[in-house]
């Protein structure tokens, strides 16, 4: 799961950075407002835990210009202005969750997998499924009605990215970016060998879902028609 955190205290920035990729989380994070929007607009985070007092942009700003271009990614606001009206004026903007700092960080993921929880796709236990396929997060496994296998830490990444976003069209760009990151310099070949092998993984599985290649666009997971 890649999350994007938007926070200016650098201290407490590395600190939460450094804790939440020791939870297996690929973590992308700014400090000001206006690198975060550039961030969101790449459509390619699961999570994004954003402080409400930025620098450059306001974090308000910015979750009302995303909730504004139809970005629905799950935001969790971050700040140490907890009053009820403050709540309230987070929340009718589009966040999706209100964390009050000084917070534990088992509260942080605890609301994490809340916030990811709501998508249909994903179980409590770790596990995103559609149609056929089950994928194991955590253990990196993937099972289908036949077997199961095992998968490398981008072909997880990769499935994930399919799995919650079932029948869209996710363009090259977006995969290269959500999986190896924005300032990957990865070869367009090296992403035509990982969706080789993620077609290959639908086989060995015996899964009726398919992968359909869009033309000139990208890749779209598709389930088998009733």
């Amino acid at each position: 799961m890649r999350l994007l955190l938007v926070e200016d205290d650098k201290k407490l920035n590395y600190s939460l950075k450094y804790q939440l990729e020791k939870e297996n989380f690929v973590v992308d994070s700014c400090f000001d407002g206006e690198e975060a929007l550039f961030y969101a607009s790449q459509h390619i985070h699961d999570v994004i835990l954003l402080d409400r007092m930025l620098p450059l942009l306001d974090g308000t700003e910015l979750l009302a210009q995303m909730r504004q271009k139809n970005n629905n990614t799950p935001v969790i606001l971050i700040t140490a202005l907890g009053t009820l009206n403050d709540k309230i004026t987070g929340l009718d903007l589009g966040a999706d969750d209100y964390l009050v700092k000084p917070f534990e960080f088992e509260e942080l993921l605890a609301r994490i997998r809340c916030v990811t929880r709501r998508s249909p796709l994903i179980r409590g236990d770790d596990t995103l499924s559609i149609g056929d396929l089950v994928l194991h997060i955590g253990e990196s496994r993937l099972s289908g009605p036949k077997a199961s296998c095992s998968l490398s830490k981008k072909e997880n990444e990769l499935f994930q990215c399919f799995l919650r976003n079932p029948e869209q069209t996710l363009t090259r760009e977006q995969l290269l970016a959500k999986v190896w990151g924005l300032d990957t310099d990865i070869e367009d070949g090296n992403l035509d060998n990982y969706i080789h092998f993620f077609r290959r993984r639908l086989q060995t599985v015996g899964s009726a879902v398919a992968l359909r290649t869009v033309r000139g666009v990208g890749y779209s997971l598709q389930l088998p028609k009733p």
